[in-house]
């Protein structure tokens, strides 16, 4: 099935032709453009060694506007000719060549994607500078083909396929500079190891990036909890190293030791609470399974504390493979009064509190919906406590997902919430992500209709837009790449979704993929409905850039402005994403386009920590945020 999804991307027309620097009889050029994966081109080797560099000129027929390349390697089994470090360049009369993308392929078997800016050419150059796995002098390639970059932008537009070094399963948006740090586990590719985690950072400003390896915290991150504390700081707990806690310090780019949490963990959820504690709960992925009850974390000390009062029995599913899968990626969202509201993936739903030794109380089912694991949760409307959820399946794999929703509203910590059932996503979804934008709407991206880890079999490439006004779907352009386990989506200070990752299983068996790259959506609300970017509103002043919660903040504005929404920044591993929600702010005009602000009084709405804050001119079109950072008192 990845076959069919991946040379529908292609977009290669009939008649393409291609020319190589060197081929081995039987391995011809043509076969890496002839849509069957059981043929390849390979460079000769008998009766004589073709040298690197090789290369291939890929004919179009005509130009065409491209932003990306895609490489898939031989698919019999065997590794000679995997292309390393290659260069593509494009051209429009196969004379005059502009180099678009420099980079490595990773030495497995699945799909490869570069992306670059949209550019007219006809031809293509791929140049193959070494072999991935250093066996030899020879190239080879089960297919090639191109992305042709959409030109409607109605509702919105994907932009190209950006290479990463690393196959990524979590990611966190930083509040400071809006870069993205992603990561994997103890290799770029693989995980269930110890002791250190490859991670890589996107700068949006730049188009740049960069890799690091952490070591120093001796933490395998793979799999984690994970919460942005008071702070900014991303705190990032067990997964392969069940037991660690490694946090994230935007303000000196590094990562330091956390306190040794009570429960080794894997798979389990966090979120930050109203008094700024970061409570945690399940977990049976990794460190032993059952008893992941819940503790809780005090920055300030630095040091987490059990909650006996806090067990995790009440939010398990009934999953066919046992504990070991029934206590994962809870969703989790910080309350009033130091609450934990439960919305799932359980069909049963809990309010946990966290004081003394902890609570528990049941919050009822969530209406018909069933278990729902790999689904998702969104708090789109903080003010009124109204959370979002769709897909999942009632087991983690092997099984087909919903395309249920639902519209949870909490009250008072402890009481039942009014659970709606709404009209269905037009799409079946395990392994999606969802991102609530600055307008209040809801992304959703990627997923799978039968849930199966590691493969791109029956990908969802089409996303779709919830709109809570009128509580119905609009179906969007479908993205280049397959988003399914292991991927994420979060949202970026400019307004656009960063979407990324999906896989991570090492050398992959035929049929399962890595993907080493992302790519990121731009909503409709950026351009004009000729296609032309529209005009932005800014933010050119702001009171302060640290509010208490109750507190007003004044800011001034280029142009007249109707709203503005701020996002707390956001987290994203496994299909969960704790961190983000919205609250709606209603401006008070003091002057011209000058507005005062005031932010929620109770932190348990308006949790503390840095958010974006967007400003919404008449047509809905959103600023570059400002980050702001909310404070208890």
């Amino acid at each position: 099935m990845w076959y069919f999804v991946f040379m529908t991307i292609v977009g290669l027309v009939s008649g393409v032709s291609i020319t190589v620097d060197s081929f081995q009889a039987g391995h011809e050029g043509a076969n890496a453009v002839d849509n069957d994966t059981t043929t390849f081109w390979h460079t000769e080797y008998s009766p004589s060694l073709a040298a690197l560099p090789h290369s291939a000129v890929i004919d179009l027929t005509k130009s065409q506007l491209l932003n990306g390349f895609y490489y898939l390697p031989r698919q019999d089994g065997n590794k000679n000719g995997n292309i390393g470090q290659y260069i593509i360049e494009l051209s429009l009369d196969s004379s005059t060549w502009t180099l678009v993308a420099n980079d490595s392929f990773i030495d497995d078997d699945s799909p490869k994607q570069t992306g670059f800016a949209n550019r007219q050419a006809r031809y293509v150059r791929l140049t193959a500078h070494t072999e991935a796995g250093a066996r030899g002098s020879w190239s080879s390639a089960a297919e090639f083909g191109v992305n042709i970059a959409p030109t409607s932008t109605v509702n919105g537009q994907w932009g190209p396929v950006i290479a990463f070094p690393i196959v990524f399963a979590a990611a966190v948006v930083i509040h400071d500079t809006g870069k993205i740090v992603t990561f994997a586990s103890y290799k770029i590719n693989a995980f269930s190891g110890s002791g250190n985690t490859y991670t890589a950072t996107y700068d949006p400003a730049t188009g740049l990036v960069t890799e690091r390896n952490v070591v120093n915290t001796a933490h395998d991150m793979f799999c984690p909890g994970m919460s942005i504390d008071a702070n900014g700081r991303a705190v990032v707990t067990g997964g392969d190293d069940a037991s660690k806690t490694s946090i994230y310090d935007p303000s000196s780019d590094s990562w330091i030791i956390g306190a040794t949490m009570q429960i080794s963990r894997g798979y389990q959820a966090s979120t930050t609470l109203s008094d700024a504690r970061i409570f945690t709960i399940g977990g049976s992925w990794s460190g032993g399974r059952g008893g992941k009850n819940g503790e809780i974390y005090n920055a300030t000390s630095n040091a987490w504390s059990l909650l006996s009062g806090c067990p995790v029995a009440p939010m398990l599913t009934n999953d066919s493979a046992g504990i070991f899968r029934q206590d994962n990626h809870g969703w989790l969202f910080g309350w009033k009064s130091g609450s934990v509201f439960q919305a799932g993936p359980s069909k049963t739903m809990n309010w946990y509190g966290t004081s003394g030794s902890g609570s528990q109380t049941s919050a009822g089912l969530r209406g018909s919906d069933g278990d729902s694991m790999n689904g998702n949760a969104v708090m789109y409307d903080a003010v009124n406590g109204k959370i979002f959820t769709a897909g999942g399946a009632v087991d983690y794999q092997d099984v087909d997902a919903t395309s249920n929703v639902h519209l949870i509203t909490l009250g008072t910590p402890n009481t039942t919430p009014t659970v709606q059932t709404l009209t269905s996503m037009n799409y079946q979804r395990a392994f999606a992500n969802a991102v609530v934008l600055p307008n209040g709407k809801i992304f959703i991206t990627g997923g799978q209709v039968h849930a199966v880890p590691f493969t791109d079999a029956t990908s969802i490439l089409t996303p779709e837009l919830w709109d809570p006004a009128t509580q119905t779907f609009t179906v969007l352009p479908p993205h280049t790449v397959p988003r399914n386990y292991h991927s994420i989506a979060l949202l970026m200070l400019d307004g656009r979704v960063f979407t990324g990752g999906g896989g991570l299983c090492g050398d992959c068996p035929t049929g399962e993929a890595n993907h080493a790259d992302a790519q990121i959506y731009s909503p409709a609300y950026l351009f004009n409905s000729d296609g032309t970017a529209a005009t932005r509103p800014a933010i050119t002043s702001i009171s302060s850039t640290t509010s208490a919660v109750g507190g007003k903040v004044t800011v001034v504005a280029d142009s007249s402005i109707s709203s503005f929404s701020l996002i707390r920044f956001g987290s994203a591993t496994h299909t969960v994403d704790t961190d983000q929600r919205r609250i709606a702010l209603t401006p008070t005009t003091t002057s011209g386009t000058t507005y005062t602000l005031t932010i929620p009084s109770d932190s348990g709405v308006a949790l503390p920590g840095y958010w974006m804050l967007f400003a919404l001119n008449s047509a809905g079109v959103p600023s570059l945020a400002k980050s702001i950072k909310i404070t208890i008192s």
